[in-house]
């Protein structure tokens, strides 16, 4: 049997791929073994995210023992308005990518800049002290001027009073649309109305719309696209294409 020889071509080659092999498998490995406290973390974010929408959360806070005693997870059907039973580990972002389980979204009524939704939500019934529903955190997502920006926003039993923003996950303009994630601009829209005396979306974002008390916020400074992104947002998920036959049942008491 030949003698293997490291320092020629062969021998530097074949040294190479096993070093390279074996990077990739130790790689692989590590991924494969972090995955577990990857998905624990997105998970203890998003319970996290969903009660600060809805004022709950404080330093120290156990997030989930309360999320657990607080929060109900439902899936709702966006075309009706209805709950879906039976359906477990729901995820909207993958579920929009799917033809099956999506909808393209008309370019005119695309408010939010988005192309396709998922056929359902998931929306989070928060319990007060005596177990009623005191308010409901629904997703809202759509283009600002850099990224796709993801947030909840918590609605009072009426279906149209704010009660609470965030934004969770946006890659804005540090120090300008950025700020779509700070509290101080956030808290602006507890108490805001989402919609009219005649059920249209009413909810305004931009320069000067505080001076509608009951349905106004003023834009981020410096940041047009951006707040165009947040309005554009709002129009689409709480008009009829999005959460608006769901609240209409809200305010019903259904």
């Amino acid at each position: 049997m030949a003698k293997f020889d490291k320092d020629s071509f062969g021998g530097t080659l074949a040294v190479v791929v096993a070093v390279s092999l074996l990077c990739s498998v130790i790689v692989a490995g590590a991924a494969v073994g972090l995955k577990p406290a990857q998905n624990e973390k997105k998970l203890l974010d998003k319970q996290r995210n969903i009660l600060g929408a809805a004022g709950l959360l404080s330093d120290g806070l156990d997030v989930p023992k309360v999320y657990a005693e607080r929060v109900e997870p439902r899936i709702v059907d966006l075309a009706t308005g209805e709950y879906v039973e039976g359906m477990k580990d729901f995820d909207a972002r993958a579920a929009a990518k799917d033809p099956q389980h999506s909808i393209k979204i008309k370019p005119e009524e695309d408010s939010a800049g988005i192309q396709t939704r998922a056929k359902y939500a998931e929306v989070y019934l928060i319990k007060d002290d005596s177990g009623k529903t005191g308010q409901i955190v629904l997703p809202m997502h759509g283009s600002g001027l850099w990224s796709v920006m993801y947030g909840f926003v918590a609605v009072r039993p009426d279906g149209n009073t704010i009660n609470g923003l965030t934004y969770y996950e946006q890659g804005e303009t540090a120090g300008l649309g950025g700020e779509i994630a700070n509290p101080l601009w956030q808290k602006h829209f507890a108490g805001k109305k989402l919609y009219n005396d005649q059920g249209g979306v009413a909810i305004r974002i931009g320069k000067g719309a505080s001076s509608d008390k009951e349905h106004g916020v003023d834009g981020l400074s410096g940041a047009t696209m951006t707040t165009k992104g947040v309005q554009g947002s709002f129009h689409y998920w709480f008009g009829q294409n999005g959460f608006g036959p769901y609240l209409a049942k809200i305010k019903a008491g259904e």
